[in-house]
């Protein structure tokens, strides 16, 4: 079976790292190709080494979506593939309509929460317009694709009301990790400094500059706190910005990106994830392997990896008030929530080994692909 991912780029970021770490673990008698369409190659080495054969169509611009069609029909000519599956917005409207022309089944996948409230607010304070094109474009060529894999319920939920899509047709998979990477975290010394870390692009939707609120007013009762954000993105300049006025430059660190960021996990003493809107999370995956204590925004898909006192500390999305409360009752009551940490690993590990997601997603894939 000849499988044809197409994606707008390789960047380092979720989706991207998520089929890698998929099509390593396919059966031998799947072929993986994977079509790019704009100029980011952070992991064209990594692809590379799994045997993924790429291909680069080198758009122009974002928009330039006729030039991406008569492209990528050129590349399903040559390549005759049994299967397309397209992920992110600007590839998935270039894949539907190739693959509509040739004839090929595609299936789409649901990676973000893209039509959920808060993304919708957060839109109307700025390019309302061209989100609704691309909403409605999206819409207008959800029909295409033969079935849709999501990686979380309520992404599948949200993403097939907008969409008008009947959820029979939409299949949950969630994001895997290989567990032998993971070796148990064990507390660091806490005599020193307590490190909090959060893992994830620099945007505004991920929450950092209520984190850093929150973590200032910390710092400011436990002066030996430190706070490190790993991840490269547009939201940098504002957030050094508030680094700098709120006095925080020698104990908030801006490391930018850097390759398996989760290897900086052992050497923290909590993971904080406050996004305001997600995909299903492998950082958060990455952490609760680790065994590291979590405290996670509330928002649905986040609720279906942790749970509150259990796997977990949950505050309340965009409250800088309650995650604060949540980094303070950490550090107050920290073997407690080293316990959760523990719990989360042993459940991570059942629910998220990459092997068993591998294998549900390679049998979603062959119901569809057509014969040759």
């Amino acid at each position: 079976m000849k499988v044809l991912f197409t994606m707008d780029a390789l960047i380092n970021a979720g989706t991207e790292r998520s089929v890698l770490d998929l099509a390593k673990h396919f059966s031998a008698d799947v072929e993986v190709h994977l079509a790019y369409f704009y100029p980011r190659h952070d992991l064209k080495k990594d692809y590379e080494a799994a045997g993924i054969q790429l291909h680069f169509m080198d758009l122009p611009g974002k928009y330039s979506f006729i030039q991406g069609i008569n492209k990528l029909n050129r590349l399903i000519r040559k390549e005759k593939p049994h299967l397309i599956v397209s992920s992110l917005m600007r590839a998935n409207l270039i894949s539907r309509i190739a693959a509509k022309i040739n004839g090929v089944p595609i299936i789409g996948t649901f990676v973000n929460d893209s039509y959920g409230e808060l993304r919708i607010a957060e839109h109307k304070q700025k390019s309302y317009w061209k989100f609704k094109v691309f909403w409605w474009l999206d819409q207008w060529t959800a029909g295409i694709p033969v079935s849709y894999i999501a990686n979380a319920q309520s992404i599948a939920e949200s993403n097939s009301k907008a969409l008008t899509i009947p959820q029979s047709k939409v299949k949950v998979i969630y994001r895997g990790r290989e567990i032998s990477n993971f070796p148990e975290w064990t507390p660091p010394d806490l005599v020193d400094h307590f490190h909090f870390t959060a893992i994830g692009r620099l945007l505004e939707r991920k929450g950092y500059r209520e984190l850093i609120e929150a973590f200032a007013r910390i710092n400011a009762e436990h002066p030996h706190t430190r706070l490190h954000l790993y991840g490269e993105g547009a939201f940098r300049k504002p957030l050094e910005q508030q680094i700098k006025a709120g006095g925080l430059s020698n104990v908030v660190q801006l490391h930018g990106a850097i390759p398996n960021a989760w290897k900086e996990l052992y050497h923290s003493h909590c993971f904080v994830f406050p996004s305001w809107y997600e995909g299903f999370s492998g950082a958060l995956v990455e952490a609760m392997m680790v065994g590291l204590p979590i405290i996670a925004s509330d928002i649905p898909m986040n609720l279906e990896a942790v749970e509150h006192n259990k796997t977990a500390l949950i505050h309340q999305v965009k409250n800088t008030e309650d995650l604060y409360d949540k980094m303070k009752l950490a550090m107050g009551d920290y073997t407690a929530v080293c316990q959760l940490g523990q719990t989360s690993r042993h459940i991570s590990t059942q629910r998220f080994d990459i092997k068993n997601i591998a294998k549900q997603y390679e049998a979603e894939l062959r119901k569809f692909a057509i014969s040759k």
